[in-house]
């Protein structure tokens, strides 16, 4: 981990050298040398990196050199803020008149930076001096191989063990099972796929042990490969299994054969039988061109398991027929089930642990390893204290207890395979709060702004960021496992990388760090003090603190690089912000910012600018002096796409189209000066822009003809009656990949068939009478089609083409009757959304062909009589449909929107009715009867709420308190007495908790389906409550004492 700071003060040290050389005069020097001293100490610093345990004198060797980059880093910004400090105002004389006066003052400066080198220099050649001195050995190349041999064997002692620490993996098992049973003739290979601990192993050694395999092949094999291998041990070891799987005796000279040799039996033995071997543990995407050739079939349907942490291991071309299964996280039941297995040795858990025991399994997040090993460490504490303070500190117990060094060492292989590039951007990802979900965008930004992302002359730093986060697919955003996220966290701590703080422990730690996080509402901001060292400072206080509350900055942020105040109720930036040399990246996302400070504009050095969704409507004059600025986001969007404006951008002045670097600018308000200058914007890889009238077709067209680098485009017209003109005959957009257009279209633009690189078009009230699909189904790359009120006719026909297609939107089609789908057409579609199409009274004609659809959501306004066409299971296209795992209706009701599935059968019948449901019932109704009397009415008014509805925590309590469902107590509070009702049906799994707060309280939570129609089962018999959805005799409304009307088809009067 030292690498990671050493390499990244290599990099600034040689882009200073590279770019500032007009500012370091005699410092130069010093420099050149520091960057040839740290670069000789990085070949040891890389062997120590891969390495899991040193020795203290190694320790103490790499602490030494981290702790010298720290201050380098210092004195280095601290000399480039001191020579750049701004003078305000003035002309071009007056600035270099005060250069000149201050030259004096500079060129002490320099003296003093040079002796402060010069020291740092003599203290790094110490270091090796030292370790010669007092005899530390340098850092061994070899890789400690405790954690491999640990791995090797624990996947070997699974093949020994009962298999009672198994749950919830029967359906993984059946379909393991099945392709390796199957009737495919050629070899094939199964790779099961997973993070470390979640149980790929355990699932192959199930399978590996199932009397049907051992009774299907002839021969089989267990090999576990690991990091490192070599081949000729593999082959070596393969022989021993397959020859002992059947007593036949091993060859003699089996050790003394070499590669060849091992070959050449292994292929004779192998081929003319039915094997199975499973290849446990693979990290290397090399492993299988090196086994294959010695995995020989002739046609006896042998098999091959393939174990991997690595979806690009998984997912590669073996050359025979494959199969791919992703483990899940284990479900809830199932996870807490494992987990008081290893806790306390049954099924149940003592009431007053239930709180705490919750709150560590849902951190193990569905793990088996981690569910087992803090299963075992939990077992031997009986007091809710010892519970209460271990999962207070469960970083440090991470850190420090012996009984998770399994959990901490599985997880550590992973992140010790990573290069050194991508262990400092996983370890920024624990800068955020848990739960966090991470959008792909931003997280790459903020790795460019924090200087991680190397040169590269193939590719380009933001193309290299999003190759570090996902090298294979496309995903939008993520998060971290709870235990990986405290793992990095406690790792980021103990190298100095970054600090998060809570409001708890001493302020030594966060003036030390780096990289701050502060998630907390015990003290304001501005409290915290010593954050001279703070380079990038995070703050998370959304929904926890008064909307009226106003936030401000502390003090001594000098140097900062990065500031994140993305939904921080902040009113006001100081003046001084301006004086911040450093400053890459600047997130204000939905803060109450109403101007930004005329300062901005000093901000030579600043990247990323995000000011969406403040109060700002009028950007200032000084951002066109913001020349590196690359991706600047400034719009107010509105979640309502029905209304016009759900998109508005804000006002600049034409200066900022002079900004060469910009590469993303979304979105700005439309201005006749600002339109003909945008045609200089030549390096624009996504714009969008708002408030067009048709008289600007031409030079809007001249200026995006001249984007020859734009990727996506967002135009919205003025009003709802305004033309979008954009049909000139030479217009072109041939690299375009994302369209959203909004307004009046006359036709269908000419230029569409040269969009054949766009994967996602967006209509927005473009209102055409012709049909355009016949425009749109040439695009041969289409995965995205919406139209959004665009379309005026009755009819829509997919005759051919949109083979790529994956999700179809259509919303406020007033006059669409009609839908044809051709046999054929659109054969990877996923998703079919339909809103506010009240005239389409029929399915469309051809859904039945879409064998690829998962999902089709139907919002009202819709008809009556479309709905009813497949509501029942004998309704008459009800067969049309059952290929469609889900199938939803959304409505607006009295408590909002309200949600219908229509996937399959009414449960609320078939619970009570169907003798084959009776077990599920059974099993549920014993949870129910296991509850207090106050906790079982409790229970069954949460049912009053719609499917799927999401309880807030203190309104649910409020509710209880008033309907007296809540007992008077002295020693609490009705309000707290409803809390710990309420936390009470979480814990038992009555309810199902979807938020959390930062204190690790439910927020909001959710009936399961089945459990609500049981409880609306039992609310109705025993007369208690009705749910009233407008079918079915009033008799049970007028006698109820509680009644929930969640129905649009008639008046409540």
């Amino acid at each position: 981990m030292a690498l990671v700071g050493v390499d990244l003060m290599i990099g600034k040290i040689v882009s200073i050298l590279e770019n500032e050389a007009s500012l370091l005069g005699g410092v130069y020097d010093e420099l050149d040398e520091l960057k040839r001293e740290l670069k000789s100490m990085r070949s040891c610093l890389e062997d120590a990196d891969r390495k899991r345990f040193l020795t203290q004198g190694e320790k103490s060797w790499v602490e030494d050199v981290r702790d010298m980059c720290n201050p380098v880093e210092d004195i280095i910004e601290e000399f480039i803020y001191h020579m750049n400090k701004p003078q305000k105002g003035g002309n071009k004389f007056t600035k270099h008149l005060y250069r000149t006066v201050k030259f004096p003052e500079n060129l002490l400066e320099m003296h003093r930076v040079a002796s402060r080198l010069q020291v740092i220099n003599k203290k790094l050649k110490s270091i090796p001096e030292r370790r010669q001195r007092y005899l530390v050995d340098p850092v061994q190349v070899t890789i400690s191989n405790d954690n491999h041999r640990r791995v090797q064997n624990d996947s070997e002692a699974l093949l020994f063990a009962k298999g009672d620490h198994l749950v919830g993996i029967e359906d993984d098992e059946r379909l393991v099972v099945k392709w390796l049973t199957d009737e495919y003739p050629g070899r094939s290979v199964i790779s099961v796929v997973g993070m470390g601990g979640s149980g790929k192993s355990a699932l192959a050694a199930k399978v590996y042990k199932n009397q049907i395999i051992k009774q299907h092949f002839e021969c089989y094999a267990w090999i576990v490969v690991s990091q490192k291998y070599v081949i000729e041990d593999i082959f070596r070891r393969m022989i021993e299994e397959c020859y002992g799987s059947k007593n036949e005796k091993v060859p003699a000279d089996l050790s003394a054969m070499r590669y060849k040799e091992l070959l050449r039996v292994l292929v004779d033995y192998l081929a003319p039988k039915r094997y199975i071997v499973v290849i446990d543990d693979v990290w290397d995407r090399n492993l299988w061109s090196d086994i294959n050739v010695s995995l020989q079939d002739e046609g006896r349907r042998s098999r091959v398991i393939l174990t991997t942490r690595k979806e690009e291991i998984a997912s590669s071309s073996f050359g025979v027929k494959s199969y791919v299964h992703y483990i899940e996280p284990l479900k809830p039941s199932d996870a807490w089930d494992l987990f008081c297995m290893k806790a306390f040795s049954s099924n149940s858990c003592p009431e007053e642990l239930q709180h705490t025991a919750t709150k560590l399994v849902r951190k193990c997040g569905g793990l088996p390893l981690a569910l087992l090993a803090l299963g075992g460490v939990m077992y031997s504490k009986k007091t809710s204290s010892e519970w209460i303070d271990f999962i207070s500190g469960l970083n440090q117990e991470l850190r420090n207890n012996p009984g998770l060094e399994v959990v901490k060492g599985i997880l550590f292989l992973s992140f010790s395979d990573l290069p050194y590039q991508l262990k400092r951007c996983f370890l920024y990802c624990s800068i955020f709060p848990e739960d966090y979900q991470m959008y792909r965008g931003k997280l790459v930004r903020l790795w460019m702004a924090e200087g991680f992302i190397e040169h590269d002359k193939a590719k380009t730093p933001f193309r290299l960021a999003e190759d570090n986060e996902e090298p294979h697919r496309k995903a939008k955003k993520c998060q971290m496992h709870d235990l990986v996220r405290e793992l990095a966290i406690s790792m980021s701590e103990a190298e100095k990388f970054s600090v998060v703080y809570t409001g708890e422990g001493s302020d030594e730690e966060v003036s030390t760090a780096p990289r701050l996080s502060i998630q907390t509402t015990s003290r304001e901001i501005k409290s915290i003090t010593g954050l001279a060292k703070v380079r990038s400072l995070f703050v998370f206080l959304a929904n926890l603190i008064p909307p009226s509350s106003a936030i401000t900055l502390p003090t001594g942020l000098r140097l900062i690089r990065v500031l994140y105040l993305e939904d921080v109720p902040m009113e006001k930036l100081p003046e001084e912000i301006g004086d911040l040399f450093n400053f890459s990246y600047l997130n204000l996302k939905r803060t109450k910012l109403k101007e930004l400070p005329k300062s901005i504009g000093r901000l030579s050095n600043l990247q990323t600018l995000d000011i969406r969704n403040t109060k700002i409507d009028l950007a200032p004059k000084g951002i066109g002096k913001l020349e590196k600025l690359q991706n600047l986001y400034a719009y107010h969007d509105n979640p309502n796409v029905d209304d016009f404006c759900f998109i508005s951008g804000i006002k600049f002045r034409s200066s900022i189209c002079k900004l060469k670097s910009l590469k993303v600018f979304n979105c700005v308000t439309a201005e006749p000066n600002l339109l003909k200058q945008l045609r200089n914007m030549t390096q624009l890889i996504s714009f969008g822009i708002t408030n067009v009238r048709k008289e600007d077709e031409k030079d809007l067209c001249i200026a995006l003809q001249s984007m020859s680098l734009l990727r996506n485009l967002f135009v919205m017209v003025v009003d709802e009656e305004e033309y979008l003109g954009m049909n000139s005959p030479s217009f072109a957009l041939p690299g375009l990949k994302n369209l959203v257009l909004v307004g009046k279209l006359e036709t269908v633009p000419r230029w569409f068939g040269s969009l054949q690189n766009l994967t996602s078009l967006y209509l927005h009230l473009s209102k055409w009478i012709e049909d355009p699909l016949p425009h749109i189904q040439v695009l041969a790359n289409l995965g995205e089609l919406a139209l959004l009120n665009a379309y005026a006719g009755r009819k829509l026909c997919f005759s051919t083409g949109f083979n790529k297609l994956v999700h179809l939107y259509f919303r406020s089609l007033s006059q669409l009757q009609e839908i044809i789908i051709d046999k054929g057409v659109m054969p990877g579609l996923q998703r079919i959304y339909v809103g506010n199409c009240s005239e389409l009274r029929i399915l469309p004609r051809g859904i039945e062909y879409l064998t690829s659809l998962e999902k089709l959501d139907l919002v009202s306004p819709v008809s009556t009589e479309l709905l009813d066409s497949i509501r029942d299971e004998d309704s008459v296209d009800r067969p049309r449909v059952r290929h469609i795992p889900e199938i939803n209706h959304f409505f607006e009701s009295a408590s909002g929107i309200s949600h219908e599935s229509l996937s399959g059968l009414d449960f609320k019948k078939e619970l009570r009715n169907y003798p084959g449901l009776e077990v599920v019932k059974g099993i549920l109704f014993l949870s129910f009867s296991d509850l207090p009397y106050q906790l079982k009415r409790c229970f069954l008014y949460c049912s009053i709420f719609p499917e799927d509805y999401q309880i807030y925590r203190g309104k649910i309590v409020r509710l209880w308190i008033a309907e007296g469902f809540v007992e008077h107590n002295k020693a609490k509070t009705p309000l707290r007495l409803a809390e710990e009702y309420f936390t009470e049906l979480v814990q038992r799994s009555m309810l199902q908790a979807v938020t959390w707060s930062y204190t690790g309280r439910p927020r909001k939570c959710q009936m399961h389906d089945l459990v609500r129609e049981l409880a609306i089962s039992i609310s109705e018999a025993e007369k208690f409550s009705v749910v009233y959805n407008g079918e079915g005799s009033d008799e049970g409304v007028s006698t109820t004492p509680h009644l929930s009307i969640q129905t649009s088809s008639r008046e409540i009067k």
